[in-house]
């Protein structure tokens, strides 16, 4: 049983809900026996640094409270140093607004997630590794570009406070632009690269992004594969019409969409664009994405 934790608190997500929740949950695994060492996140990027100290203190086992940014804050605090010894492994106490990668496990996250850190379940999980021109970047979820990654930038930039309406009014808004671009890379199963307009890419470890989207219906965190999606330049209409296929999975039968597993892509980018990492939206060159076998331990 791995009962010797450092949790990362991040109080902001849900909108504030894991601030109010996360002491009785903590607590409550404090009564199932297990040691905590508790840490708040007070800014964006607080998580990882606090996580990249207590890794180099010696903590081994970690706890995300909050959401998906609070997982990938952690996982790249971790990896932000040479690793060594025992695989790192991070548990989850689900308060934030998605939850994303959980939904690869259980539809009962809540619970799961806290049964899975008292009773010391675990299973190995890959991570994908983006490499871009100013360093490296850790995702144990997703990474896109294109019309997701625009979405993203967008509502986190000009409508966050609004929540879930802005999101939809970033919909909007990247549907009237509707920027059907390139981004030339090669698969490490084909040495051509592939310049043709796009309406999004997509680099999937786990199948579900934004809480409910199932943009990868075939990735799996346990396969040492990053599932690659790739949806052509569809139209206005049609996308619209195809909009709710990315909720189940089916967008991928459309004659538009492709998908294959990959273990490493490379990029041809002539500059920086959006990009969007675990949610988290950035503005990045991509030079490379690559899985990582069994990198780490999760707890669900």
């Amino acid at each position: 049983m791995k009962s010797k934790f450092f949790a990362v608190v991040n109080p902001a997500a849900g909108g504030g809900r894991c601030g109010k929740l996360a002491p009785a949950a903590i607590d409550g695994l404090r009564r199932a026996g297990l040691t905590l060492e508790v840490a708040t996140s007070t800014y964006p990027g607080h998580g990882t640094k606090l996580a990249a100290e207590a890794y180099a203190a010696g903590h081994r086992n970690f706890v995300a409270v909050g959401g998906d940014g609070t997982s990938y804050e952690i996982v790249n605090g971790i990896f932000s140093n040479e690793l060594s010894g025992q695989r790192p492994a991070l548990g989850f106490l689900p308060l934030g607004t998605g939850n994303s990668f959980l939904k690869d496990f259980t539809s009962n996250a809540a619970e799961d997630a806290a049964a899975a850190l008292t009773n010391g379940k675990w299973r190995h999980s890959d991570l994908l590794r983006l490499v871009h021109e100013n360093g490296e970047i850790y995702s144990i979820n997703l990474v896109t570009l294109g019309f997701a990654a625009d979405v993203a930038a967008l509502a986190n930039r000009r409508f966050k406070r609004l929540g879930e309406l802005g999101y939809i009014m970033a919909v909007m808004v990247s549907l009237a632009r509707l920027d059907r671009r390139a981004f030339p890379l090669r698969t490490d199963s084909n040495p051509d690269f592939d310049r043709r307009p796009c309406l999004f890419l997509s680099f999937n470890n786990s199948k579900f992004t934004g809480g409910k989207m199932m943009i990868a219906p075939n990735a799996s965190p346990e396969d040492g594969l990053i599932e690659y999606v790739r949806w052509g330049p569809i139209g206005r209409l049609g996308l619209i019409r195809n909009f709710p296929t990315l909720f189940d999975g089916t967008h991928v039968r459309h004659p538009l969409a492709a998908r294959s597993p990959q273990t490493a892509i490379e990029f041809e980018m002539s500059g920086p664009d959006n990009v969007s990492v675990d949610g988290e939206s950035l503005w990045l060159r991509c030079q490379r994405i690559e899985i990582i076998p069994a990198a780490l331990d999760v707890l669900i």
